[in-house]
């Protein structure tokens, strides 16, 4: 049996997925939480072969949680699935040990041949989602932007950013003219506008 942990926030997707998956007879979900933050202590509880996690999740994002459950149970298998088709989302969680990658809209049956795949080794990616990561390429920003870029999405001032990340006001405007420019977009509105779909924030 392939022992599958389950994180999903959404309790009928979460209960659908679960029925679906025992379904198989050769698959079996050992352990589920709707929390970020549960994922690693269930799955070094519960011992799953592959986890199938969710990007946006409450306590933690999936993305943040792939690379201390690959150092803290390193034979367990992560597949994220996900509604943000996103092509930095793709990057990122497989530079930070992801074996897959799928969105929700996928039909049923490639989760559990999926779970197999990663199991066996493979990489499995969305094929649409991966070709428009290729095209989009990687993120141009730093983390350091990324944290002013972060800081600026709710509207906060350069006085308001400089405050809270311990910067100079010239140093924040600094930064967010070099983002503006790097993702090519008119504006900070724009460029956290392009972040987002993109998957770099």
């Amino acid at each position: 049996m392939i022992r599958v942990l389950l994180a999903e926030d959404q309790g009928m997707m979460r209960d659908a997925l679960v029925l679906l998956l025992n379904l198989e007879e050769d698959l079996e979900v050992v352990a589920e939480t709707d929390r970020g933050d549960d994922v690693v202590p269930r799955a070094l509880e519960t011992r799953p072969d592959v986890a199938v996690v969710d990007i946006e999740l409450p306590g933690r994002s999936g993305l943040d949680v792939i690379t201390d459950l690959h150092e803290r149970l390193p034979t367990c298998r992560v597949l994220i699935v996900t509604t943000f088709g996103r092509p930095g989302y793709v990057r990122r969680a497989m530079d930070a040990g992801a074996a897959g990658f799928l969105v929700k809209d996928s039909p049923g049956h490639e989760l559990a041949g999926a779970i197999r795949r990663v199991l066996a080794g493979e990489r499995v990616i969305d094929p649409e989602l991966a070709t428009t990561a290729l095209a989009v390429g990687p993120n141009p920003l730093t983390e350091r932007e990324l944290e002013v870029l972060a800081a600026a999405d709710h509207g906060a001032t350069a006085a308001d950013i400089a405050e809270l990340l311990s910067l100079s006001e010239n140093t924040v405007r600094n930064y967010l003219s070099g983002i503006i420019q790097k993702t090519g977009a008119r504006n900070r509105i724009e460029a956290i506008q392009k972040a987002r779909r993109n998957g770099w924030l």
